[in-house]
């Protein structure tokens, strides 16, 4: 993606600026979701895939907690109390 009105494009960022951007956009999610127009949403929702994008393509082999993967879910399901 090339620069535009959401800001530079996510590969020219540098590492602390792409994680600043990724924690910006997680934190106004939630108010765009419920309150922006609906292009204000698609806007968000572009720059946040862009942003996220980018980290997973930075960091193909970054830590996954076990309980945040399809297997760790289907875990939490059996046995638990509030489960399925």
């Amino acid at each position: 993606m090339t620069e535009h009105d959401g800001g530079p494009s996510a590969r020219n960022l540098e590492e602390g600026r792409l994680l600043k951007e990724l924690e910006a956009i997680h934190r106004t999610r939630h108010e765009t979701l419920l309150h922006g127009s609906d292009d204000a949403l698609v806007t968000h929702t572009q720059r946040m895939n862009e942003l996220e994008h980018e980290y997973v393509r930075r960091h193909p082999q970054r830590a996954q907690t076990p309980g945040r993967t399809r297997s760790g879910a289907r875990a939490r399901g059996t046995g638990e109390p509030g489960g399925e």
